[in-house]
């Protein structure tokens, strides 16, 4: 798959709360996720590698007490870059009722995500 196709796709499995399925379909074994600096102690961080990003996503579902609902736009393609914005009102089992609002920029390499980075105000 091109850039431009990993995105739709991704967009696609977002919307319908398939991040799992994401992974496994468009990520690289090696791939990295990287959020900002600056987050609270016990913190989803920064991660290397396919299974710490799985982990990662299965330890914020696991924080998630309800997804009221979630809004991913349609992507904003640049050569082997893209990037979406994703909403979502939640409410975490630790901090109650939230709307979380980010920037997601993702880089493909060889048909596969390799970076995912997301942007968002820590605190």
């Amino acid at each position: 798959m091109n850039t431009e196709q990993i995105a739709q796709r991704l967009v696609t499995l977002c919307r319908e709360g398939k991040f799992e399925q994401a992974h496994d379909e468009l990520y690289a074994d090696n791939a990295v996720s990287i959020e900002p600096d600056g987050l609270p102690p016990g913190a989803l961080g920064s991660v290397q590698g396919l299974a710490a990003i799985r982990d990662k996503g299965r330890q914020f579902q696991e924080r998630t007490e309800a997804v009221h609902s979630m809004a991913v736009s349609e992507p904003l393609i640049s050569g082997n870059w893209f990037c979406v914005t994703m909403t979502m009102d939640i409410t975490m089992k630790q901090y109650g009722r939230m709307t979380m609002g980010e920037i997601c920029v993702y880089h493909v390499h060889e048909g596969r995500i390799d970076r995912e980075q997301f942007f968002y105000d820590v605190g």
